[in-house]
């Protein structure tokens, strides 16, 4: 039970603490402000983070809640692909409506930079369990080109979302990322599965 209140304490943390960064800005959201809006105490923010810095990583966390909420929407009757454009999609959505793109380049940067482990490409996050999944759905309905692994496609994957991300943040935003990847993600994507 300790570890399950540990865990809804820190998820309370990063959800109010984004949800801050987007309301008022990064720079104008202090660590109290974080704690009054969790409802947590100071304590247990500096049990989980040594400074509001270190929220930035947590971004990763915050798009894996939002592929824990769209798991019970994908019915038995999509395809992996539909699937994978469907998260894709969604999680698009969520932060075009919801993450200022200057947290977003925060973000990225922080990524290329830090020594520690880099959030983005931490396999036990939700995100590549359920793309790992999905493709091995795929793989044993033979919905998949014989040509590339599971792994090949999972991290193929992640790495295009990434760079529309970075490309997205490079632009400043000045397009739809879901519209843009809507149009272009399938392309991507049929490469690795069987023409319908």
């Amino acid at each position: 039970m300790k570890k399950t209140n540990n865990r809804n304490t820190k998820k309370k943390i990063v959800s109010a603490a984004w949800r801050l960064f987007y309301e008022q800005g990064y720079d104008n959201t202090t660590v109290d402000d974080i704690v009054s809006e969790s409802g947590t105490s100071k304590g247990s923010f500096y049990h989980y983070f040594e400074s509001k810095d270190a929220l930035l990583s947590s971004l990763a966390y915050l798009f894996d809640e939002k592929y824990e909420e769209l798991i019970p929407e994908m019915d038995d009757g999509m395809t992996a692909l539909d699937k994978l454009l469907f998260l894709n999609r969604e999680l698009f959505r969520m932060i075009e409506d919801s993450v200022s793109i200057d947290l977003l380049k925060k973000l990225l940067s922080s990524q290329l930079v830090t020594r520690g482990d880099k959030s983005l490409l931490d396999r036990n996050r939700t995100y590549f369990k359920l793309l790992r999944s999905i493709v091995m759905e795929a793989r044993q309905k033979g919905e998949l080109s014989a040509d590339f692994s599971v792994n090949d496609i999972v991290k193929a994957y992640a790495l295009y979302e990434r760079s529309l991300l970075y490309d997205w943040c490079l632009c400043n935003g000045d397009y739809s990322l879901s519209a843009y990847s809507g149009e272009h993600f399938p392309m991507f994507l049929s490469a690795y599965f069987k023409k319908r």
